[in-house]
C-alpha cells in the first residue's frame, strides 16, 4: 500500500509563470509536458497579467515569460520576494535543462 502511496506523491512542484499569446509559453508547455511524460510533477500556472501578488509577479517577469519555477513538492509556494532564491530557468529552456534541475531541487 505505501509503494501506491508513494506513486501519488511528486518529488518536485513546477510553477509556469506565463501570458496570453505567448508564442515561447507554448513551446515551455510542450517540454514540460514532454519532461512530465518520463517524470510526473506538480505543476502550477500563474499568468503574470492576472497575478493579484504584491509585489507583483508582472513586475518581475514582464519581460522574461516563460519562467519556470522548479522546488520540491513539500517547498512553500512561491512568492515574488524570494524569487531569486528559486531554481530556475528562462526563454527557451529543453527537456534535459529541466531534469537537471529538478534533480538539484530534489537535493535540497
Amino acid at each position: 500500500m505505501q509503494a501506491t502511496r508513494r506513486l501519488l506523491q511528486y518529488a518536485c512542484r513546477i510553477t509556469l509563470f506565463t501570458r496570453e499569446n505567448c508564442g515561447l509559453c507554448t513551446e515551455a508547455k510542450t517540454v514540460l509536458s514532454d519532461v512530465w511524460d518520463s517524470r510526473p510533477f506538480q505543476f502550477k500556472e500563474v499568468d503574470i497579467i492576472k497575478s493579484d501578488s504584491k509585489p507583483s509577479w508582472r513586475d518581475l517577469y514582464e519581460f522574461d515569460v516563460p519562467v519556470i519555477h522548479i522546488s520540491k513538492s513539500s517547498a512553500p509556494e512561491e512568492h515574488p520576494e524570494a524569487a531569486a532564491k528559486a531554481i530556475s530557468l528562462m526563454h527557451r529552456f529543453t527537456a534535459h535543462m529541466v531534469h537537471e534541475n529538478m534533480n538539484q531541487a530534489e537535493k535540497e
